[in-house]
């Protein structure tokens, strides 16, 4: 889903049902320290793991946070319990993507085909060059954020570029070549293939917001997702936005898809989202997919355009365990997805 719409619609998400969280108390924490980047336009720090506690102050769009420790709150809210302690206090996690900050060796050769490159720091402004030699800031792309290079260029300050190829816009622009590393091949094989593509299907909860992984009948594993918000018009030209129910298979899949408008722009209030990673395609009349989403983390809440939104990580467990597997194009078995 589009930033512009996350504040205004994150009300009709809260008659999700809750996601079963291991409950204890608000002191209980996981230990774990990294960072956060805003995803919305302005996000409040609390001075407890509560709705109900005091506002101290607001962080912005794109701030980075460091993140001390996650707390799961008896408060909750109970779809996602899970807050982040702060500087200064705590923080809803609905609307804070966690990040890495690494640094990659750089590549300086390509094969003709390009090579499949992941965005490994919070966020990257990325050039076009215009009239000769002009620089000109583009997109910003974001952590986790997939991407085909086909090449790398010298700016007149020395610094290395790559060059992405946007399949969409039919243009490149170029991003600092460290801030991407590639995926290895051993990250595309797929999972669980002694098990006949006949034996996996997947099931998709709207009132649970959850993706339940089966093989031979039984449940493997369950992922919260985020499904499209439901809406209504008798407008025969109206686009619904809710994810379609009943019973599709895996149509095909790509690793990275400029999803968006396709305009040259990309702000705050843009519908561009270059980049979405390990993108499933289930539907083919309006092209709904499941794949990562890298700008919420509010899984658990009705939020997308139609698509099923899950972490990255999980949407690439999802590509590399559907069939046809990524090397067989659109051969072979068609892993069933049910969405109820």
């Amino acid at each position: 889903m589009d930033r512009r719409n996350f504040l205004k619609y994150l009300s009709l998400g809260l008659t999700a049902f809750s996601f079963p969280y291991p409950r204890k108390n608000a002191s209980q924490t996981l230990n774990i320290i990294h960072l956060g980047r805003v995803t919305s336009e302005s996000l409040s720090i609390y001075k407890e793991p509560s709705e109900n506690s005091r506002i101290l102050f607001q962080r912005f769009f794109d701030d980075i946070l460091n993140i001390y420790d996650e707390v799961i709150s008896d408060d909750g809210p109970g779809y996602n319990p899970i807050w982040y302690r702060v500087w200064g206090g705590y923080v809803h996690s609905a609307f804070v993507q966690t990040v890495r900050n690494q640094l990659n060796p750089i590549i300086r050769s390509f094969p003709s085909s390009g090579l499949l490159m992941e965005l490994t720091v919070p966020y990257s402004q990325s050039y076009r060059i215009k009239n000769g030699n002009n620089w000109e800031p583009f997109y910003t792309l974001y952590y986790g954020s997939t991407h085909w290079v086909f090449d790398i260029i010298e700016r007149p300050d020395g610094q290395l570029y790559y060059e992405i190829h946007n399949s969409l816009l039919t243009l490149s622009y170029f991003v600092p070549a460290e801030h991407l590393r590639i995926v290895n091949e051993s990250e595309l094989t797929p999972i669980h293939p002694e098990i006949s593509p006949q034996d996996k299907h997947i099931e998709i909860s709207i009132d649970f917001q959850v993706l339940r992984i089966y093989e031979k009948n039984q449940l493997i594993k369950e992922f919260r997702v985020s499904t499209g918000l439901p809406n209504k018009s008798i407008d025969p030209n109206f686009i619904p936005t809710d994810t379609p129910k009943g019973d599709h298979i895996i149509q095909n899949k790509r690793p990275s898809v400029h999803m968006g408008d396709g305009t040259l722009r990309s702000d705050a209030e843009a519908y561009e989202l270059p980049g979405v990673p390990w993108v499933s395609y289930f539907e083919p009349r309006t092209g709904v997919a499941i794949h990562g989403a890298y700008w919420h983390n509010n899984f658990g809440v009705t939020m997308s355009h139609g698509c099923v939104n899950m972490k990255p990580e999980d949407a690439k467990w999802v590509y590399r365990w559907t069939t046809p597997y990524p090397d067989e194009s659109v051969s072979g078995h068609h892993t069933s997805v049910y969405v109820v």
